[in-house]
C-alpha cells in the first residue's frame, strides 16, 4: 500500500530526501527493473522499499528545495499550467473530445547515468550506419535479397517498399539522417531496441518542450546533476543537411506537414520556429523542369531540402498515392534529379517492420562485421515456416504485432488474450502468416512518477534520436522522448493515453552550453534575408485578418442588438427594422425568423440561440471558429500568446466562463455578459496582430483582409440605416455611432447633436478616426501599394477599385443618392477587391486590367 506523504513528516523528519525517497516509492512490480533503485524488483523481496535510490536519483531528490516533497503538488501545477500556456497539444483524430488535447507530461524525468548513455550512443550510431547500409543496398545491389539475408517478400511485399526510387542515390549520399530507436529495459538493466521509426520519426519537437518545463520546475537538480544539453545536436542536423543540399550553404530547407489535423501538428510547427525553416504543406510547393520550387507572394523560389513529416505514400500524388492532397506533384522526379535532398529519402518505411529486427544480426555481420551492440529483442516473422512454428507455442507469452503498418499502436499481449482468443489468433496466423509478427514479451522497467500526491511507479519505453551531421556521419541526440503507460498499462504509447517525461543524460565531462546562434559569422557577413511568405500563409492570414475584424463586428451587432431590444428604445420601428437587416445580413440569425418589427421575443430568442451555433448560422460561433482554423494554419508566424488568446477567446466563449458547457445555451444578460468578454479578447488581438507581428508581406495581406472587412461592413450597415430611416431616430442614431465603436469621440467632438452633417463627418469623412469610411479606403489603399511595390504617390493598379476619399465632400454626401452611391461603391468595392486578392496572390490566375474610368 502506498504511504501518504503526510504521514513521513514527524518521526522521519529526520530523513534526507533520498532517504524519504526510498520510504514514499513502491517498489516496482515484481519482475521489472525499477529505475529509483537501480535493481531488479523481485516477489516477496521485503527489501524492496527499503533499498536506497541510485546516487543520480539520490542527488535528485536532495535538490528538490527547503520544501522538499510538500512542493511537488505545487509543481505539478505549474507544470500543467506552462503546458497549457505554451499551447502543447497532441491531436488524436478518434479523440471524444475534439481533435486537440494538451500534451501529457510527467514531473520528474528519467535520469540516465553517463556508462549505460555510453552504451545506447554506440549502439545506435552502429545501428545508424546498419540501417542505412540497407538502405543502400536495398535500393540498389540488392546483395542483401539475393542472399536471402532479408526475405524478398518481406522487403517488396511492404507497402513502404518503392521500386520508383530503386537505382536512386539520393542527394547527400545518405538515405537516412533522422531515426528514431524505441528503447525498453529488462529486469537485469539492458536496453533493447523494441521498434525503430524511420519514415517521420515525432518526438523531437516535444522532447525539447519537455526539456524547457522540467527544466524550470527544477532548476537547481538541473545544474547539479551536469544534464547534456540538446542544442548542439539541432544544430549540427540543421548544418549538415544544408552542406549535404545541392546548394550547399545557400540552401533554403523546409519542413512539410500534413498540416493542422495532424496529430502531431504542434510540434512541426514548432520545430520550424526552432530551427528557423519554412513551414510548408505540399500545395505550398511546385516542381518545374526537375527542380522544386516554394510558391511564393513573390513567385517561385528554390528549394533544396526538404525536413519532412509526412509519411512516404502520400509524397508524390503522380507515382504514389493518387489520392493524396498532401504531397508534390512530380518531387520524385526531382529527387531521382538530386536536385532536392529529402530527410528521410522515400522508401524507408519497410525498416520499421517489427519482423525486420529478427534479421539484423545477421545483416550487421554481413555489412559491417560487427554484432549489435544494442540489440534487438528476440522476434519472428510468422513468413518464415520454422519461425512460424516456433513462435505458435509463444503466443501466450509474446506480443503480437502487424508485420505491416505502425505496430506498435495495434500490439496485443498474448497474456491477456483467453484460451479462444489465442486459438482465433493461432488459425489467423496460419491462413495469413506474412503478416503477423511475435516478439518475446519484456517488462517494461519502471520510474517513479508524482500521482495524487504519492509516488508512484509506472513502466516506460525510452525513444532516442540519432541525426545526421555530415555525409555517413550521425550523432546521437543527449536526451529522448520518455513514454510512459497509463495506469497498470504494460505498452507505452501517447495513442493508448500515456504520458510522457523528460530524459536527463547525465556527463562526467563538461556540459555542452552550445545554442543555435551563430556566434561566429561576422555581421557584415549576414545579409537581411526576409522571410518568404508562402502563398498559402498569405491566404490563410488574410483570412484570420477577416475573421478577426467579421468576429468584432458581428460581437459588437450581437451586442448592440440585444441592449436594444431590452432597452428604451425597443418600441423604436425604424431601429429595430435596421438591426433586424443587418442581423439576417450578417448571418445573426436565420434566414426565415420573424423581424423583430413583427416578433421581438422570437427574434431574440433565434439570435442568441444562433450566437454558439457553428453549424446551421454563421453568427459570432461560427466566425470565431473560423478565425482559430486561420489561425492554426499559421501558428508558426504567431506568437504563443496570440495563438493563447484565439484559443481562450473561443473555450469563453462556448463555454460562457461557466465550469460546465453551456453550449451556447445563454440567457440575454448571459449573452450580454459572454459577449463583453470575447470584445475584451478580439481587441487584444487586434493589438498583438498591429505590434507583434513582423510588417512583412504576409502582415500587410492581414491588414487589408482587416480593413476591407470593416469597410464592406460599415458601408453596408450604414447604408441600410440611411434606406430603414434608423438615423433619422433617436435611438437609432446613437445605434448607429456606436456600431462604428464612435460613441464617446461623437459626444466630444459634437456634444448632444444628432444631424446628418455631424454624423457623415465622423463616420465617413474623418481621417483620424480608424471606424470612418474615409480612414479605411485611404489605409486599404496604402497597404496595397505598399504590397505592389508601388512608388510614392502611385496607386497600383489593383487598388483602383476602392474608392478615393479625396473625392469626397460633406456638401455632397448631404445628398441621399450621392451618399448611398458611394457606401454601395464602398461595399461593392470591398468584395471585389477580395476576388482580385485572390486571384493575384493566392490562386495566381490575375491577369492585369486596364480601367477605362481611371
Amino acid at each position: 500500500m502506498d504511504t501518504p506523504i503526510d504521514s513521513l513528516f514527524g518521526d522521519g523528519a529526520e530523513d534526507t530526501p533520498a532517504q524519504l525517497a526510498a520510504a514514499l516509492a513502491p517498489p516496482a512490480t515484481a519482475g521489472h527493473y525499477d529505475e529509483l533503485r537501480g535493481a531488479a524488483s523481485r516477489p516477496g523481496d521485503p527489501r524492496g522499499r527499503n533499498r536506497a535510490v541510485t546516487p543520480a536519483w539520490a542527488g535528485f531528490f536532495e535538490r528538490l528545495g527547503p520544501d522538499g516533497f510538500a512542493d511537488l503538488d505545487r509543481r505539478l501545477l505549474n507544470l500543467s499550467r506552462q503546458v497549457r500556456d505554451n499551447g502543447i497539444t497532441y491531436n488524436v483524430y478518434a479523440d471524444a473530445d475534439g481533435p486537440q488535447r494538451p500534451w501529457s507530461l510527467d514531473l520528474f524525468p528519467l535520469i540516465v547515468t553517463p556508462d549505460s548513455w555510453r552504451h545506447i550512443e554506440a549502439g545506435v550510431q552502429q545501428r545508424m550506419r546498419l540501417l542505412d547500409g540497407i538502405m543502400a543496398d536495398v535500393y540498389g545491389p540488392q546483395q542483401l535479397l539475393a542472399r536471402n539475408l532479408l526475405p524478398p517478400a518481406l522487403v517488396q511485399g511492404q507497402p513502404g517498399y518503392l521500386r520508383a526510387m530503386h537505382g536512386v542515390r539520393p542527394a547527400g549520399g545518405m538515405f537516412l539522417h533522422i531515426v528514431a530507436l524505441d528503447l525498453a529495459r529488462d529486469p537485469d538493466g539492458r536496453w533493447w531496441v523494441v521498434s525503430q521509426r524511420t519514415q517521420a520519426p515525432s518526438g523531437l519537437g516535444y522532447l525539447l518542450e519537455n526539456r524547457l518545463i522540467t527544466s524550470r520546475s527544477f532548476p537547481a537538480a538541473f545544474s547539479a546533476l551536469k544534464v547534456q544539453r540538446l542544442a548542439a545536436t539541432y544544430r549540427a542536423l540543421f548544418e549538415g543537411l544544408r552542406a549535404m543540399s545541392p546548394a550547399q550553404g545557400d540552401a533554403r530547407i523546409v519542413l512539410l506537414t500534413p498540416g493542422p489535423y495532424n496529430e502531431t501538428y504542434f510540434e512541426h510547427a514548432y520545430l520550424a520556429r526552432y530551427l528557423g525553416l519554412t513551414l510548408v504543406e505540399g500545395s505550398d510547393l511546385t516542381v518545374r523542369d526537375e527542380r522544386l520550387y516554394l510558391k511564393t507572394l513573390r513567385g517561385l523560389e528554390p528549394v533544396h531540402g526538404i525536413l519532412k513529416r509526412l509519411d512516404d505514400e502520400f509524397l508524390d500524388p503522380l507515382e504514389l498515392r493518387s489520392d493524396s492532397r498532401l504531397g508534390v506533384p512530380g518531387l520524385l522526379q526531382a529527387i531521382r534529379a538530386g536536385n532536392v535532398l529529402v530527410a528521410n529519402a522515400p522508401g524507408s518505411a519497410f525498416l520499421e517492420s517489427p519482423a525486420l529486427l529478427g534479421f539484423l544480426p545477421g545483416v550487421a555481420r554481413q555489412l559491417l562485421g560487427e554484432e549489435l551492440a544494442l540489440p534487438s529483442i528476440p522476434t519472428w516473422w510468422c513468413g518464415e515456416r520454422a519461425a512460424m512454428e516456433a513462435a505458435l507455442p509463444q503466443l501466450g507469452q509474446g506480443v503480437l504485432k502487424p508485420t505491416f503498418g505502425n505496430g506498435s499502436a495495434k500490439a496485443v499481449l498474448g497474456r491477456h488474450l483467453s484460451r479462444r482468443e489465442l486459438d482465433e489468433w493461432a488459425g489467423r496466423i496460419a491462413r495469413e502468416p506474412d503478416e503477423s509478427t511475435l516478439q518475446a514479451y519484456l517488462p517494461l522497467s519502471q520510474m517513479p512518477t508524482w500521482k495524487n500526491g504519492r509516488l508512484t511507479p509506472r513502466s516506460l519505453m525510452l525513444r532516442v534520436f540519432a541525426v545526421s551531421d555530415g555525409p555517413q556521419s550521425w550523432r546521437v541526440l543527449p536526451g529522448g522522448l520518455t513514454r510512459i503507460a497509463v495506469d497498470e498499462a504494460e505498452i507505452a504509447t501517447m495513442q493508448r493515453g500515456g504520458s510522457s517525461a523528460d530524459t536527463w543524460v547525465l556527463t562526467d565531462g563538461e556540459v555542452d552550453t552550445t545554442s543555435l546562434l551563430q556566434h561566429e559569422h561576422p555581421a557584415a557577413a549576414t545579409s537581411h534575408r526576409g522571410r518568404p511568405v508562402t502563398s498559402r500563409s498569405a491566404e490563410n492570414l488574410f483570412w484570420l485578418g477577416r475573421y478577426t475584424e467579421r468576429t468584432e463586428n458581428t460581437a459588437r451587432l450581437a451586442r448592440l442588438t440585444l441592449h436594444s431590444l431590452n432597452g428604451e428604445d425597443r418600441s423604436s420601428q425604424p431601429l429595430l427594422a435596421w438591426l433586424g437587416e443587418l442581423a439576417r445580413e450578417q448571418g445573426l440569425v436565420l434566414p426565415n425568423v420573424p423581424p423583430p418589427t413583427v416578433s421581438r421575443r422570437v427574434f431574440e430568442r433565434s439570435l442568441i440561440a444562433a450566437l454558439a451555433d457553428t453549424a446551421d448560422a454563421t453568427s459570432v460561433g461560427f466566425n470565431l471558429a473560423a478565425l482559430r482554423g486561420a489561425a492554426s494554419a499559421v501558428r508558426d508566424r504567431l506568437s504563443q500568446e496570440q495563438w493563447n488568446l484565439v484559443v481562450r477567446a473561443e473555450q469563453d466563449f462556448l463555454r460562457g466562463r461557466d465550469p460546465a458547457p453551456r453550449d451556447g445555451d445563454y440567457s440575454p444578460a448571459e449573452a450580454l455578459r459572454v459577449l463583453e468578454a470575447l470584445s475584451g479578447h478580439t481587441a487584444a488581438m487586434t493589438g498583438a496582430q498591429t505590434d507583434r507581428m513582423t510588417r512583412d508581406d504576409g502582415w500587410r495581406l492581414l491588414s487589408v483582409g482587416r480593413h476591407l472587412e470593416r469597410l464592406g461592413f460599415l458601408a453596408s450597415a450604414l447604408a441600410c440605416a440611411f434606406e430603414t430611416g434608423a438615423v433619422h431616430d433617436e435611438g437609432g442614431y446613437e445605434a448607429v455611432v456606436a456600431l462604428f465603436d464612435s460613441t464617446i469621440t461623437f459626444h466630444a467632438q459634437y456634444q448632444q447633436r444628432h444631424d446628418i452633417p455631424a454624423l457623415l463627418d465622423l463616420l465617413v469623412l474623418d481621417r483620424d478616426n480608424p471606424r470612418a469610411l474615409a480612414w479605411v479606403a485611404q489605409t486599404l489603399r496604402g497597404r496595397l501599394a505598399r504590397l505592389e511595390g508601388s512608388a510614392p504617390g502611385q496607386v497600383p493598379g489593383i487598388a483602383l477599385s476602392v474608392p478615393d476619399p479625396a473625392d469626397w465632400s460633406l456638401e455632397a454626401l448631404c445628398r441621399a443618392e450621392t451618399l448611398l452611391d458611394v457606401l454601395r461603391q464602398c461595399a461593392d468595392a470591398a468584395w471585389q477587391l477580395s476576388d482580385d486578392l485572390g486571384a493575384r496572390y493566392f490562386t495566381h490566375s490575375f491577369e492585369p486590367r486596364v480601367s477605362v474610368g481611371a
